[in-house]
């Protein structure tokens, strides 16, 4: 395992940003999606990191900017072909982040059968913030995710009402593709999403523990 102060650095130490798509059942059904049968997956590359103090910018045309916040597994030891009964023991702490989704891009991009990138990748578009060791995080499927526009409660949680747990997800993801020390897994957004606009102060975390707060420009 990695040291923890070196975790967190997680950004720095990252691969790849690994997100699970409609994990809540309330999203899906929100944006008149399926519930899935097994992880459905996508991914972030790690120019999509932004931190307090940097301003969410929407992509170029995007006129439909979505927050969705997320609960964080920041991997502390390389896995691959993992099993739920020790996937904990992969895990070096948790962060929260928003996934920002360019909700016009990605209706189009779904029409058309084509990838997601443009969407879900663009600069910027993953702010996240600190880094809770998971020794300080005892049972991650026992908080209460929250993300507030304006001072006011757009996104609130708790995870235990995740589809897939967080075991399900790091063994489903490790059948496929390595996962790298400070590698981020992004558990899915609860309902909640809206339009985003310029000016907007989002601030976002678990209740108790984390918070942080960003701009859109």
């Amino acid at each position: 395992m990695s040291d923890m102060s070196s975790l967190a650095n997680f950004r720095n130490l990252a691969t790849k940003i690994v997100c699970v798509g409609r994990n809540y059942k309330d999203h899906a059904l929100e944006l008149g999606n399926a519930i899935p049968k097994k992880p459905m997956l996508f991914v972030k590359t790690v120019n999509s990191f932004i931190v307090e103090g940097e301003p969410i910018v929407a992509p170029p045309g995007c006129q439909n900017l979505h927050q969705e916040v997320e609960l964080g597994v920041v991997i502390g030891k390389k896995a691959s072909k993992i099993s739920k009964s020790n996937a904990m023991d992969y895990i070096g702490g948790y962060t929260v982040a928003l996934d920002m989704t360019a909700r016009d891009f990605q209706d189009e991009a779904k029409k058309a059968g084509a990838p997601w990138y443009l969407a879900k990748s663009f600069d910027g578009s993953c702010p996240v913030g600190g880094f809770i060791p998971s020794s300080d995080l005892q049972n991650p499927h026992d908080v209460e995710l929250f993300c507030k526009i304006n001072g006011k409660d757009q996104q609130r949680c708790r995870t235990d009402v995740m589809i897939f747990d967080i075991p399900t997800l790091l063994e489903y993801t490790t059948q496929f593709f390595t996962l790298e020390v400070g590698d981020v897994v992004l558990t899915g957004t609860p309902a909640g999403v809206t339009k985003i606009n310029s000016g907007d102060v989002i601030e976002f975390g678990i209740t108790g523990k984390i918070e942080s707060k960003f701009l859109v420009k």
